[in-house]
Order: structure tokens, then C-alpha cells, then sequence
């Protein structure tokens, strides 16, 4: 993919269709219901009208995509667990050995697993192949990949949310594996917002005060290293992004222009859905936030995109178990519009 063609594939993404999201508010009237009774599940079923133009949709299969990618900052000591979890865990996605994979089997939801950087080879045929790069660089020594590669992961992205649309899914939740990434998840925002350090900088998967102040540390070097300009994302995922969360920034692109839907759910995800905006404002017109997460850098993503979480009270995620919990309340949503109250 060359900038040409990214900046031609944003023009083509449409805004939710209005007309069809007041038909959804009429209906609504309709049900033998206290106006604004079910609260956000309302709002999200009148968001799907839009979404999908009609006042009565229908999502009929779902599957949750996970971007899997390791991340070369982990040699600075940003992380409290080794990086052979990532090839572990995204092994256990394809076997429902996690939570989020469990949870997706119980609601019927497909979950396909992309290996779009892990640093080693993935000794599983059901872990997707569609690898940039063997990892990142270290961000605070060098750039985090080439511009091309960041556009390579962009374009894995873009293909995936197509061939789900191909393949008859109508909503997709967007999910994430790799150590180190809650790093570089923070350097996106920091970069893309402008915000300190301080701000946006979370514990993770839960690191000691020592590693959290480095975490810090690592942060301040990279950004001061490769001063990455808010007004251009893609060279923001080259200097200090990652693998994933180019990806998912192409996926959640995609899944826009084809009107599908998308749930997202912690700061990592929530950065791809920052830099997706930040390349085309319309997508955020298909993208539901699941969970509120205790991460700094989840609430200020919010904060940002004017967004409010359809769950409360989640500590800390499952690598997309936020996003399942969110697409069965997108069916809910949907039963509202069909079903008399």
C-alpha cells in the first residue's frame, strides 16, 4: 500500500446514514416502553440504524479479530512478563484457552487470531500468517518500523475486515496481543493528543513502582527521540507505534467503509480507534467502546473521542474479552428494534 492509496480509501468512507437513525427514533417511540428506559442500549440500536441504514437491523454473525504482534521496547524493561506470552497466548485464542476465546465460543461468536509480528515463528496452522516484520525496534533507540511497513500493516488490516465482510459478518470486535504494547499504546496518544507523559502512562499488566517509573523513563526518550508529528499518523505508528496497532487502525478503517460494525475495548485498541480517527473522522460513526478500563490511557481516549463505554467497572482486559462482552450487546440492541415491549 502507498500513501496514495491510504488517502483514497479514508475519501471513500461515508458517514452514518441520518435519515435512517430518525426512523430508528420513531420506532422507538413505538415500543410499549417509558421513553429512554433501557438508556444505552437505545442510543446503540439508533447508532446500528445508522450504521447499517435501516431502521431495523440485523447482525447476524460476528467474529472478533486479534491483531498479534511483539513489541522491541520490552528490552528496556517496560513489562512485567516475558514476551513468549504473546505466541503463547495468541495459541490459546485459537483453542479457548482464554477468556476472552471461552467467552466468544459461549455467544457463538467466531475468533480469528493474526500473527502480524510476533518475533518468532508461530507453531499453530490456525494462527493467521499475515507477518510484517519479526517484531518492532525499540523505541527508544530507533524508529518502531519503516513508514512501508507501517503501511504493509495497514493494508493486513484493510484485507482482513474485507474478507470478513466477504465471508457474511456483520460486526466484528477488535482485539489485541503483545507484550509491550500498553507502551507503545501511550507514546500513540502522547503523540497524536499532545498529553504528558504522566497522563497517559499506565501500571499495564502490573508493574512494581521501579518499572513503572521506567516505563516512564522509556516513554519521555522515545518521543524526545523522534519527535513524531500529530498531523501525520502514519509516521506516528512508524517511530512509535506497533504491528497491531497498525493493523487494527487498517481493520477498523476497512471495517468502516464497508458499514460494519466495530467494538473495541482497552487503551491498546483504543489507539488504533485514535489513529483511525485521526485519518478519517467519519469512522467514529461505527466504532462502540465496550469497557471503561482503569488505564490513564482508556480514559483519556474517551475523553478525546467524546465517547462513553457501554460497560462499567472493568479492571483490566482479556485481549478482547471487552469486545465480545460488547457485541452481545449489540445483539440486544438489535432485538429492540424487532421486538414489541
Amino acid at each position: 500500500m502507498t500513501r496514495q492509496e491510504l488517502t483514497a480509501y479514508m475519501e471513500s468512507i461515508l458517514p452514518a446514514d441520518r435519515d435512517a437513525m430518525d426512523a430508528a427514533r420513531r420506532r422507538q417511540a413505538e415500543l410499549a416502553k417509558p421513553p429512554g428506559s433501557l438508556g444505552a442500549l437505545e442510543d446503540m440500536s439508533i447508532r446500528l440504524a445508522g450504521v447499517l441504514r435501516t431502521a431495523r437491523p440485523e447482525v447476524r454473525r460476528c467474529r472478533v479479530t486479534v491483531l498479534a504482534a511483539d513489541n522491541g521496547v520490552v528490552a528496556e524493561g517496560v513489562s512485567c512478563a516475558p514476551q513468549s506470552v504473546t505466541v503463547q497466548q495468541a495459541v490459546n485464542m485459537t483453542r479457548h484457552k482464554t477468556g476472552m476465546s471461552a467467552l466468544a465460543a459461549y455467544f457463538g461468536d467466531q475468533v480469528q487470531v493474526v500473527d502480524v509480528g510476533i518475533r518468532t515463528p508461530v507453531p499453530c496452522p490456525q494462527v493467521l500468517d499475515r507477518k510484517v516484520r519479526f517484531s518492532t525496534g525499540d523505541i527508544a533507540v530507533e524508529p518502531a518500523m519503516t513508514e512501508q511497513q507501517a503501511l504493509d500493516a495497514l493494508a493486513v488490516g484493510l484485507d482482513l475486515a474485507r474478507q470478513a465482510k466477504a465471508e457474511g459478518i456483520d460486526a466484528v470486535g477488535v482485539g489485541e496481543m503483545g507484550i509491550g504494547n500498553t507502551t507503545t499504546s501511550a507514546a500513540v496518544l502522547a503523540a497524536l493528543t499532545g498529553a504528558s507523559v504522566e497522563e497517559v502512562t499506565g501500571r499495564g499488566g502490573g508493574l512494581t513502582d521501579r518499572g513503572f517509573e521506567t516505563k516512564k523513563r522509556v516513554l519521555r526518550q522515545a518521543l524526545a527521540l523522534h519527535h513524531p508529528d500529530p498531523g501525520d499518523p502514519v509516521a506516528v505508528l512508524a517511530a512509535v507505534g506497533g504491528l497491531d496497532i497498525a493493523a487494527m487502525t487498517g481493520f477498523i478503517l476497512s471495517a468502516a467503509q464497508r458499514r460494519m460494525l466495530v467494538v473495541f475495548d482497552n487503551g491498546v485498541t483504543g489507539a488504533a480507534v485514535l489513529l483511525a480517527h485521526a485519518l478519517q473522522e467519519k469512522v467514529t460513526d461505527f466504532v462502540f467502546p465496550s469497557a471503561a478500563y482503569n488505564e490513564p490511557v482508556h480514559q483519556m481516549q474517551m475523553t478525546y473521542l467524546q465517547m462513553h463505554p457501554l460497560l462499567t467497572g472493568a479492571g483490566k482486559d482479556d485481549q478482547g474479552m471487552g469486545s465480545v462482552l460488547g457485541l452481545s450487546l449489540l445483539d440486544a440492541a438489535v432485538q429492540l428494534m424487532h421486538d414489541k415491549l
